[in-house]
This record gives structure tokens, sequence and C-alpha cells, in this order.
């Protein structure tokens, strides 16, 4: 029904967890309306009279449809890189529906993308004001102002966006909900919004390595190790986790998990500046 980006993990190979950037098309969500009415996650392209029937293409305007099929070239475009021809694309779907809220989206998506913020800041709010109880959108949103260091009003859309009953991507929200509260070194909180997040997709590396990270801070090592050999053990370990989880079996004195995971960062991630801390001994750094 919807077709659009939904992000993408790390896979295999030196990806990074912690550096937002890295992450951000896992953090941002693209929703594109496949059916007039069925434009978002929320309430608005839910038929509540049973005598409705179905919404089917023909009950679709032609300049919906129109703008649709234009936005839809626009995520594509965006999904591989192509912000400029993304941009002309959204362009030409707001000419044909200038009330396109996913247009909106999109648009804020990719101008975020290139860390132009005002440009993203307005499209976010001109899709808001079509749709302001759209879960994703107060979501990218939140991101947006997250990325900009507001981090307590960054908080406040992440919060409505998980509000919500029906959307079903909390899990996600509360994981970039705790990125920005670790950002503003809020810790206590960002720790329960990873292990709220965690109960939703247990198997998402940046929670797993996170929740790692802010336990060994705290001297939970034995927390911590739960955390970063799940996550090590998966086919998400990188550079960046295989370090961390030699930092917490270093602490917790554990020589011989603490060189088979030396092992692995030599063999797959030579030229890593993980394993030159290694090499020196940097495990307090």
């Amino acid at each position: 029904m919807v077709a659009g980006l939904t992000g993408h993990w790390p896979h295999r190979g030196h990806r990074t967890f912690t550096a937002c950037g890295a992450v951000l098309a896992a953090l941002a969500m693209v929703c594109v309306a496949a059916l007039a009415g069925c434009a978002s996650r929320s309430s608005q392209g839910v038929v509540s009279n049973a005598d409705a029937g179905l919404i089917t293409p023909s009950d679709e305007p032609e300049n919906r449809r129109r703008a649709r099929l234009r936005l839809e070239l626009a995520a594509n475009y965006f999904e591989t890189g192509q912000a400029a021809v993304a941009l002309d694309e959204v362009k030409q779907a707001l000419a044909a529906d200038p009330e396109y809220a996913d247009a909106y989206n999109l648009r804020g998506l990719i101008y975020m993308g290139l860390s132009d913020f005002p440009q993203a800041d307005d499209s976010f709010r001109r899709a808001l004001a079509l749709r302001g109880q759209d879960p994703s959108l107060l979501h990218n949103y939140g991101w947006l102002l997250c990325q900009q260091h507001k981090y307590l009003q960054a908080d406040q859309y992440f919060a409505r966006a998980i509000a919500n009953p029906a959307y079903t991507a909390r899990g996600k929200t509360l994981m970039t909900r705790g990125l920005c509260q670790s950002g503003a070194g809020q810790l206590a909180e960002a720790e329960q919004s990873f292990l709220k997040s965690y109960e939703f997709d247990a198997a998402n590396p940046v929670v797993g390595y996170h929740l790692a990270a802010l336990l060994l801070r705290r001297n939970e090592l034995t927390r911590a190790q739960f955390y970063i050999r799940r996550l090590n053990n998966s086919e998400f370990a990188n550079a960046e986790s295989l370090w961390l989880g030699i930092k917490v079996e270093h602490a917790l004195g554990d020589s011989v998990a603490m060189r088979q995971l030396a092992d692995q960062l030599r063999k797959r991630f030579p030229d890593s500046s993980e394993l030159g801390a290694y090499e020196r001994g940097a495990f307090n750094d």
C-alpha cells in the first residue's frame, strides 16, 4: 500500500554506529502514498464508514495521481543518491498538487541529507501544516531538530510520534530519541529509550551498540557484555562494535574473549583506527 524508503541498517563492513550522519537513512522515514486517502500510517487514510468500501485507483484525483507518480520517481532517485534529480521530481509533484504532504516530507529529507537545514525545516513545517499528527512527519522533524542540537524541541516531536497508538515504527523513533538524548548528555533518559526500542527490535545494531556503550560507561559490565556480544555474534558486527566488545571484555578481565575479538578486528579490519587503538592499549579512551 505504501511505496518508498524505510532505511537500511549497516551490513558487513567498516560502518559506524555512532556518527549520526552515517545512519541518516535508517533514522528518517519516507512515506510515498500508493493510493489516495492512504497517504500515511496516521489515522488520515483510514476509512471508518463500512459502506464506503475500499479506496481504489479510480477514487484518486487526477492531480494527486500525477503528483504521486512524480513522488515515486523522486523517492527512487533519492534512494540512489541523485538528490538534484529527486528535488526536481518533487518540484513537479508539488506543481501538480501543492497540498501533498508526502512531497514536502520527501523534500525535507533530501534537504536534510544535503545539510540545508533551513530548507529542510521549511519543508517539514509545510508537511506538518497539512498533516500535523502524522507520526512519521513528527519523527522526521524531530530528527532535523536533533541534528541542529535543539534537543528539547526534538524530544517533544518524538514524544508526540511515540504517543500515537497506531504508529508501527515506535521502536525506530525510540532509537532516534535515544541518540538525541545521548547527544544532549541525558544518559539515563537515553538508556530508557534504547531499552524500550530494544523491546521492539532486539536485532537493531544501533540500539545494541549504544546500550552496551552506556552500560560500560556506568561500569555495568555484565549487562554491557550481553548487548555487545549479541551484536558481535551477528552479521552487523563491525570494527567499532568489535572494539567496544574488546573494551568490555578487558574491563571484565576476560583475556580469552578479548583476544578472540582482537583477532577478528585484525583479520577483518586491518586498517581501522580501532585496531590502532587496541594495539596502543587505549582501553580507556
